[in-house]
């Protein structure tokens, strides 16, 4: 599948009725299990990457080269459209961003996200004008050849400004983004509202335990478009690792016979 192809048909996910998940994988395994589950396009997620690698995630732990590869490799192994979790876009600048879209697109990914922050513990989100200066910039590398996705992490880092979240989102609408996307939002009136702000561009919402949204019709039907898995199925993962490690260590030797993976991931591999 071409670049191209992987755009075209991640745009089509956008403009068919209704809302999808954006399944997020982190491995060729996982990548191959969503894909068999039956979804339709998958996501990179920063947080398992990182975690995967022993690093920090939002702190520059993990490069611009390794977050790409790693979802470079997700549509290899998967032949499915992927969006890149991008994080800031390695590094401050506007023309950062760029290099990031640029680079994305020169890699085969359907679409990008990039969100405002810095970083810094100490001031982790991005000023303003800083942070639509480097949507507007990376919107202009992205237009028409990938779906950019523009992120305010204002909720995942102590600032559960609900104002100054709609403000930036209808702003990174107005630069140039394709999505917009603020996770952590704690309710479905914070939803509708982000919504509302941007409409008609398509709005992600990250399924968390911040608010109870229901069932995905329900999403749906107050306007949101896509609903991302962020690290949830990584974090699950590792937890049902631990419990089968754990009975082992207690002496339970048959707690690796259970639910064991029915696909043939030798086969897989090696056709991709």
């Amino acid at each position: 599948m071409t670049q191209a192809d992987a755009h075209a048909r991640f745009v089509a996910l956008h403009q068919e009725p209704g809302a999808f998940v954006l399944a997020n994988a982190w491995d060729a395994a996982s990548a191959v299990i969503l894909r068999e589950a039956g979804f339709a396009a998958l996501g990179s997620s920063s947080a398992a990457i990182a975690h995967q690698m022993g690093r920090a995630d939002v702190a520059h732990a993990v490069s611009r080269e390794e977050a790409i590869t790693n979802a470079v490799m997700l549509g290899r192994i998967s032949g499915l459209p992927v969006n890149g979790d991008l994080e800031d876009g390695f590094g401050p600048a506007p023309e950062d961003c760029v290099a990031t879209v640029e680079a994305a697109i020169a890699g085969g990914l359907a679409g990008a996200g990039i969100e405002d922050t810095t970083a810094n513990a100490a001031n982790p989100i991005h000023d303003f004008d800083t942070a639509v200066a480097r949507i507007r910039a990376a919107a202009r590398a992205a237009k028409g050849r990938i779906v950019l996705t523009g992120r305010t992490d204002n909720y995942l880092h102590g600032r559960p400004d609900l104002d100054d979240t709609v403000r930036r989102l209808a702003a990174f609408a107005e630069a140039g983004a394709d999505v917009l996307y603020a996770p952590g939002l704690p309710d479905m009136d914070a939803i509708l509202a982000v919504v509302r702000a941007v409409a008609p561009k398509p709005v992600n919402v990250l399924l968390g335990p911040w608010g109870k949204f229901g069932r995905l019709e329900d999403l749906a039907a107050a306007g949101v478009k896509r609903v991302s898995l962020g690290s949830a199925l990584f974090s699950n993962a590792m937890g049902h690792v631990a419990k089968v490690a754990a009975r082992i260590a207690g002496g339970d030797l048959a707690a690796t016979v259970e639910d064991r993976s029915p696909v043939g991931f030798n086969t897989e591999f090696a056709e991709r």
